[in-house]
């Protein structure tokens, strides 16, 4: 892209960020309101935006899975019939001229401050398992360079759900040096600045490929990766590397868009460190958090806490509050203060056992209420209907007037809670199942006039028309918990605690 050479560190860079399907209007939200963000569009899964910020302010994205800095967003590429052409006319995409690449890299160093790879992962979870010592290490690499010049490098290998890493097919060593050492006299000799050509083209790369929608019918991911690898090697004198690379090259191609980008960090940005014991998703987690208005000394409740995620979301987000967490199960009380010490936040939390059924609290104590009310495989409301009827009072009970709650839950549960709503009236706004909404109660994230406080498919029986007692609905949203979905639902408590 032009002018990438000419960026400095403090000057805006463009990135996208993926997410969980039905958290890009949180995530868009959060680099306007973290970031300063501008040109903030989203789609499906991601989320584009520019801003001038550095590794450390991108660390602190709470709603986003993996940041990318963006090489190139263009429409979806015109689908053919000839394999040979789409493959050309997707490494007309990616490939560039030599001087492109090094702009890009350029752009990376500086992101980094120059410390390219050690930087890059040097935030990993320190909970994970220690690395291998040095002396194994470096038997390893020794190992896998033999294994370079040898054998077929593998053409594909796993690198999260979905998606496919493949380098290019065997080239010998002799061949990939004689690459290597045309490609830098060819640019040496057209810009005099031999030296740092030849640092930038030594870097090793894999490239990342999913393809979905009417192009994967023509060409698979492997193909496009194993097309894009060797024009680079080619190209620029890059050596393919699966294990640890320079520089990853994510290319996504779909109905949609045609992105290409270079992932910054080694982890997704939801692997929380802090986090000891994981339980609900730390990005939904969050998301719920930032909906519950949540402010300097406010009371915030966890009635059914489990391990203490989304105390823990909350807390490290807005330390001024105070946070208690309640549950009946000892084991998962003994994990959330597991977490809780892990995060060091044990002045910001307190745990309690009791049931959400009968909390040990003083009625209207609490300004937030906030809760996954359980429907997973170790913890789930079955048959019980009765059950709901008996948390859903007892919550609004400890809520004060004019402070929210907000809940997950599955269809199951939006079915059996739809059973307890009783008419507010015939003069309240009217929902439709499609997600929009002519007049709604609360106005959600929104990015370019799309708006997300209702989730779609979700019946107007159970939204604007329907309230709780002196709960009023005040937003819906429908987010994806991997393997099934569930719907964030906020309500604010209007008066005090009504009849059920």
């Amino acid at each position: 892209r032009p002018g990438l050479a000419k960026m400095s560190a403090a000057e805006a860079a463009r990135f996208f960020c993926t997410a969980g399907r039905g958290l890009e209007p949180f995530l868009a939200r959060e680099v306007r309101a973290r970031l300063g963000a501008t040109e903030v569009d989203y789609v499906s899964g991601k989320v584009f935006f520019r801003a001038a910020a550095g590794p450390g302010e991108l660390r602190k994205l709470r709603s986003g899975e993996r940041l990318f800095l963006l090489l190139k967003k263009h429409s979806p590429l015109p689908v053919s019939g000839n394999k040979g052409k789409m493959l050309h006319e997707i490494k007309s995409l990616v490939i560039e001229e030599p001087k492109y690449w090094l702009d890009i890299i350029s752009v990376w160093r500086k992101l980094y401050g120059h410390k390219g790879k050690e930087d890059n992962v040097s935030q990993e979870n320190p909970l994970a398992p220690k690395r291998k010592s040095e002396e194994e290490t470096n038997t390893a690499s020794k190992r896998q360079k033999m294994e370079q010049v040898r054998a077929v490098v593998s053409e594909e290998c796993q690198v999260e759900a979905g998606e496919r890493c493949v380098v290019p097919e065997r080239m010998s060593d002799q061949k990939c040096q004689i690459a290597s050492k045309t490609s830098s006299e060819h640019l040496s000799k057209g810009s005099g600045e031999n030296s740092t050509m030849n640092e930038q083209l030594s870097f090793s790369f894999r490239v990342s490929c999913r393809c979905s929608g009417a192009i994967a019918k023509i060409v698979t991911s492997q193909e496009i990766g194993r097309a894009v690898g060797i024009a680079l090697v080619k190209q620029c004198g890059w050596r393919a590397d699966l294990r640890n690379p320079d520089l990853e090259i994510f290319v996504h191609l779909n109905d949609i868009h045609s992105v290409v980008g270079i992932p910054l960090f080694r982890l997704p940005l939801a692997n929380r460190e802090y986090i000891k014991t994981a339980g609900l998703r730390s990005t939904v987690a969050w998301a719920m958090a930032s909906l519950a208005e949540i402010s300097a000394g406010a009371r915030v409740l966890d009635p059914m806490c489990g391990l203490g995620t989304i105390l823990l979301e909350a807390a490290r987000e807005w330390p001024e509050a105070c946070y208690w967490g309640a549950d009946i199960s000892d084991s998962q009380l003994e994990g959330a203060d597991g977490n809780i010490r892990t995060a060091g936040l044990t002045d910001k939390i307190e745990l309690l056992k009791a049931s959400v059924k009968a909390l040990p609290l003083p009625s209207e104590s609490f300004d937030t209420v906030i809760s996954d009310i359980p429907f997973g495989k170790k913890f789930k409301i079955t048959t019980d209907a009765q059950l709901l009827p008996d948390i859903l009072p007892e919550m609004e009970r400890v809520l004060r007037v004019g402070g929210t709650i907000v809940l997950l839950l599955s269809q199951d549960l939006r079915k059996l809670m739809d059973g307890l709503t009783k008419c507010a009236g015939s003069d309240s706004p009217e929902a439709t199942a499609d997600g929009n909404s002519e007049a709604a109660p609360a106005k959600a994230p929104s990015v370019g006039g799309n708006s997300s406080s209702l989730a779609s498919g979700v019946g107007e029986s159970f939204l604007s028309r329907r309230h709780f007692g002196s709960l009023v609905p005040d937003g819906v949203f429908g987010v994806s918990l991997g393997k099934t979905d569930a719907f964030i639902y906020k309500y604010r408590k209007t008066s005090a605690a009504g009849n059920w």
